[in-house]
Parts: structure tokens; sequence; C-alpha cells
């Protein structure tokens, strides 16, 4: 049996849309893909501020303090990411009950 598709066909907008998602998928891994150098990724300064929710001057003022190592490469700042993951455990406080048990 001969049958003539159509774009309105169920079948044909169903494969359209599973071709969107995909290309749309693939759009996002593309746009956050972080190359590793040497195992490690960088962050930018806007990047890092939007990690740790703080604003750019705070970044600034961790770097003069000393509290967060940073690469200075041509101008641009860099931040290790395990240099952020080691920062926030660092200051991790566990949670105490109130009754101090």
């Amino acid at each position: 049996m001969n049958e003539l598709i159509l774009p309105q066909n169920p079948s044909v907008k169903r494969m359209r849309d599973t071709m969107n998602e995909l290309r749309n998928l693939c759009k996002q891994v593309t746009e956050n893909y972080r190359p590793m150098l040497n195992g490690e990724r960088y962050l930018t300064d806007d990047e890092t501020s939007k990690v740790l929710k703080v604003c750019r001057r705070t970044l600034q003022e961790y770097r003069n303090d000393g509290t967060l190592p940073y690469v200075l490469l041509g101008g641009k700042v860099l931040y290790r990411e395990s240099d952020l993951e080691n920062l926030l455990q660092s200051c991790y406080h566990p949670a105490r009950r109130q009754d101090g048990k």
C-alpha cells in the first residue's frame, strides 16, 4: 500500500519534534562545553561570580585578601574549578541542633 506522507502527518510531526529536541540538546552541550587543561577546568570572572553568587567586586576582594587563588593571563583572570570547590568545602559549617544534641 502506497501512502503519501505529508508534513501534517502525526508521525512526521513527532519526528520533526524529536529532531528539534536533539538539535537544541546538541546546541546546549556545545555552548556549555569547557575543555580541561591538565585535568582542570578554568572559569572566567563572570562564570565564577555566577557560581559563587557574588558580584565581581567581591571576587576582587577575595583575590586581594588571598581567599581565592587565581591565574592572571594577559589581563584576564581565571579561576580553577577545583579551587572553588576547595574554598566552599573549607567554609562549610555542618548543621547543629538547637538543643545541643
